[in-house]
Parts: C-alpha cells; structure tokens; sequence
C-alpha cells in the first residue's frame, strides 16, 4: 500500500482525510505506484498563493501545485513521488460552482496532481484526457 502523508495547514472537514488516504491510495495502486509514497499539504489560499509566487512568479492563488521529485523521463523513479499542495478554500469555492460536496473536489484536485508528478502536462487535449481520466476514476475508489 502506498505511503500518503497528510498535512493539515487549515481546519480540514471531518472524513476529508481518510477518503483522501483511502481513494489517493487506491489510484496509485491501480496506475502502478501503489509501492510508492507521496505528500500532500492541505493549506488555505494565503500559503499556496504565496508557493506559487515563490515558484511561478505568479502573485494569485490556486487549487493545487505539484512539486515532483523527479524528472519525467527519468528511469529511476524515487520511492517518494512528491509533494501535492491543496487549497481547501479555492477548492471549496470550485466544488460549490461544479454543483459536487469538497471531498469530491479535493480528490479531483489530488488525482490531478498526480498524475502532473508522474510526469504528464495538458497543453493539449489529448494530453487533458489522461487528465480526465484519473480525475473520475478516483471518484470511484
């Protein structure tokens, strides 16, 4: 079973963090990571605003950054995949505009982030499909 570390920055909703275990889990081991370890950090908009500025130069709030710890294409991938960095408050206000409860929001947002630290990018949309993919198979672990 993959290893996940949880890290709570705000007030994180009652049953948030075992679904995200539980489901994050699951995905990692059915995509072929499930001997593999990653973090994710729950934060507010404040922090993850702030990492982006630091990384991206980009001066506003987002729903999840990716920081891997490898580069695709590298044939020795580490046991810890990387970090995931969610904002509970940019992915409350998406759930609420998406019609769908947090929980489901933070998993769309986790499987999302996943699937960036295994190497993949949507700059097109054959590349948004794998995107797609992950993003509702989670909801169905």
């Amino acid at each position: 079973m993959p290893q996940i570390d949880l890290i709570a920055q705000t007030k994180v909703p009652r049953g948030l963090r075992p679904r995200l275990r539980k489901a994050l889990g699951r995905l990692m081991q059915e995509l072929g990571y499930g001997e593999h370890a990653l973090t994710v950090v729950l934060t507010d908009d404040a922090e993850i605003r702030a990492l982006k500025k630091q990384h991206w130069g980009e001066d506003a709030p987002t729903d999840v950054l990716s920081f891997p710890t490898f580069e695709p294409g590298d044939p020795f991938v580490p046991p810890h995949l990387g970090d995931i960095i969610i904002s509970l408050d940019t992915a409350a206000r998406q759930a609420r505009e998406q019609g769908h409860g947090l929980e489901d929001e933070v998993l769309i947002l986790a499987a999302h982030s996943l699937w960036h630290l295994l190497g993949n990018d949507h700059t097109t949309e054959t590349e948004w499909a794998g995107f797609h993919r992950v993003q509702a198979q989670i909801l169905e672990l």
